[in-house]
């Protein structure tokens, strides 16, 4: 689950070109552990917002859709959901000039929506190999060389850092699917992409409910477990497999 909010696409190539220039604003260096965080007391304030976000409508809602639906209708939901993905991360995995990956995900995206019936079923990894390869403009920015800056809790999206939240916002504009898809066809897409959000709130409830609800402090804990799970998916700061915090295990298991 590394995007929590569903890409939209507005398609304003100048107002893309003013994104890329602000990034000389967020280019602090890393800080070690909980990360660069000057802004916690407002970061706090949203995250207690979120939490009432989760607490008053995205957690209900999740357990009445897992509880409707049967588990293979929201895996089906789940896999249609993450084939619309796939050709945003071809386009990132271009710009990283990660041209292997590139056609990984091209040949991925055509398998799955032919043969697995627009990406209700995934024979691309079942039946050939082609695992999902994901990507953002994140970790675009990462291998540009742009530092990860200061920790921000986004409205509704929750634990980010500045890069991240720039690379989330110029995802909404290269994102091919919206480019193509028109009217009736792009918002029902979208709203697939949101039903799925739903849908891994439900598959995660344990793990969630424990980091916002079981523990002592919920701000530093998602902090903690954002900042660690992303730097080891960009390769940073050394950690092998063995250090890394999965954000989905639980973290009171022992």
């Amino acid at each position: 689950m590394r995007h929590i909010a569903p890409h939209i696409a507005f398609g304003r190539p100048l107002a893309l070109l003013a994104v890329l220039a602000a990034l000389s604003g967020c280019a602090n260096p890393d800080a070690a552990g909980g990360g660069d965080d000057p802004w916690e007391p407002t970061n706090r304030a949203m995250h207690s917002f979120n939490k009432g976000v989760d607490r008053a409508l995205l957690r209900p809602a999740s357990q009445v859709y897992g509880t409707v639906l049967p588990e293979p209708v929201r895996l089906g939901v789940g896999n249609v959901a993450g084939n619309l993905q796939v050709p945003g991360a071809i386009v990132n995995n271009l710009l990283q000039g990660r041209i292997e990956a590139a056609g990984r995900n091209t040949f991925r995206f055509l398998i799955n929506s032919t043969l697995g019936v627009a990406g209700i079923f995934d024979p691309a990894a079942s039946s050939f190999g082609l695992p999902e390869d994901d990507s953002d403009f994140g970790e675009t920015l990462h291998v540009w060389g742009v530092g990860e800056g200061r920790y921000v809790e986004l409205p509704l999206a929750g634990p980010s850092t500045e890069r991240d939240s720039w690379g989330r916002l110029v995802d909404l504009f290269i994102d091919p699917v919206g480019a193509v898809l028109k009217d009736n066809k792009a918002a029902r897409a979208r709203s697939l992409q949101a039903v799925d959000i739903v849908g891994d709130r439900y598959k995660f409830t344990s793990t969630i409910d424990s980091v916002l609800y079981d523990s002592a402090d919920s701000y530093a804990q998602s902090r903690l477990l954002f900042l660690q799970n992303r730097r080891f998916q960009l390769g940073q700061a050394g950690q092998t497999d063995a250090e890394a915090i999965d954000p989905y295990e639980d973290p009171y298991a022992q």
